[in-house]
């Protein structure tokens, strides 16, 4: 162990002469506590909100996301197809085909999008656990004077079922879709009109609740007077631990550049670089509080300078240079720092245990969860631990140049 350490360790421990020291002392470290704490809770809750978000845009959005590059459908080709869904990555494969629509229901109205689904749609994002009200389903065979006919079902979210006072439990009431036609005489109705009872009502996230209302894929299609195999977007779902980059690479090198690939990240870029953003905002503002903290440790360290001023003096006659008083005194900041925050790292984590078992902060009703979401990332601790060491040597940086200037030669030798 070097000698400067060696003595801050020593004068970390020792007992003051003043007991004002011990006390200011004290309150420097449980500063640093308060301040280590926060700083990683601040990125926990955050990492909390973004997984429980991302978790709940993942029953809708699927892991890759197949789009064309230009123009808002094509037509999926069946060879193409059946070579993504022969991948070693790929486990399910669906087909969807949505447009803009205006709804009504029993006289309210409002517009939304129409998003026709296959039967695998489900299976690659589990939307169908996040049926609040009714089933999920689309199609139902009825027998009329002994023809069999098709009734059509729609799975409406929560907000466009909020806005149209949707009622899932009446088995009379239908919602009125209604598109527009591309090609209609002048005389002709500009909107084509069909009818979907409403089978039930999913929860996800409000981006997706107050827009969208799922049919059947061929009840869209038809709707829009498009040919069959027409979609689009195709959504996957990867085999579990699989590499999702190497299946984007494999699905491009099959489809080409005219088309759009995306995992789940890059479908909500904006949201999740917004979250990011909100957290190191939310982290740099604690790190402020936590500067304003420090000062007590200047203070405290000041106050050790002026009573170890003796020990300085007569370590300067003993050939210690200046250098050496100085890192004396920023290793005694340091310790002071890392007992502080150590303190709060295991503090921290202990809230962190308490909040995932208990549920100490809970949130009003209304909300998705009973208690705050918290996610305890390792890799958030070395920039907590970076900056609080930071903050602790530039606070111990003024104390240590002020023993520099201890004279050898003090008049109490």
């Amino acid at each position: 162990m070097n000698l400067p350490l060696r003595i801050a360790r020593r004068y970390l421990f020792a007992r003051r002469g003043t007991n004002a020291i011990n006390i200011i002392t004290g309150i420097s470290v449980f500063g640093i506590t308060i301040g280590t704490a926060a700083l990683l809770l601040v990125l926990s809750v955050f990492n909390g909100f973004e997984d429980l978000l991302g978790g709940l845009f993942g029953y809708f959005n699927p892991e890759i996301k197949i789009t064309a590059t230009k123009g808002k459908t094509f037509l999926a080709d069946s060879i193409s197809i059946s070579k993504i869904k022969n991948l070693s990555e790929v486990d399910i494969l669906s087909e969807s085909l949505e447009e803009i629509a205006f709804f009504e229901y029993e006289g309210s109205q409002d517009f939304g999008t129409l998003k026709g689904v296959d039967g695998a749609f489900s299976k690659v994002n589990g939307i169908d656990s996040t049926i609040k009200e009714g089933g999920y389903f689309f199609e139902n065979e009825i027998s009329d004077d002994g023809e069999t006919a098709k009734k059509q079902y729609a799975v409406l979210g929560a907000g466009m079922r909020n806005k149209l006072s949707v009622n899932v439990d009446n088995p009379l009431a239908a919602v009125r879709i209604y598109m527009p036609q591309e090609k209609s005489a002048l005389l002709d109705q500009p909107f084509k009109t069909r009818f979907a009872y409403p089978a039930g009502t999913f929860a996800i996230q409000q981006e997706f609740d107050n827009q969208y209302v799922l049919v059947g894929l061929d009840f869209a299609r038809e709707l829009l007077e498009a040919p069959p195999g027409t979609v689009s977007s195709l959504e996957i779902r990867c085999k579990t631990g699989a590499d999702v980059d190497a299946a984007k690479t494999k699905i491009r090198e099959i489809l080409g550049e005219n088309f759009t690939i995306k995992d789940r990240y890059e479908q909500n870029e904006a949201f999740f670089k917004v979250m990011k953003l909100e957290k190191w905002m939310g982290f740099a503002i604690t790190g402020l509080m936590l500067i304003l903290m420090s000062f007590n440790m200047v203070g405290a360290l000041w106050m050790i300078v002026l009573e170890k001023q003796k020990d300085i003096s007569i370590l300067k006659s003993m050939g210690a240079t200046d250098k050496i008083i100085r890192n004396i005194f920023l290793a005694e900041g340091l310790l002071l720092t890392a007992l502080g925050m150590l303190i709060g790292l295991a503090a921290a984590v202990g809230l962190y245990f308490g909040q995932k078992t208990f549920g100490w902060v809970s949130i009003p009703q209304g909300f998705l969860v009973e208690s705050y979401p918290i996610a305890l990332r390792w890799s958030d601790f070395l920039p907590v631990s970076a900056v609080v060491l930071g903050i602790g040597l530039l606070a111990s940086l003024v104390p240590a140049v002020r023993a520099m200037r201890v004279s050898a030669y003090s008049h109490e030798l």
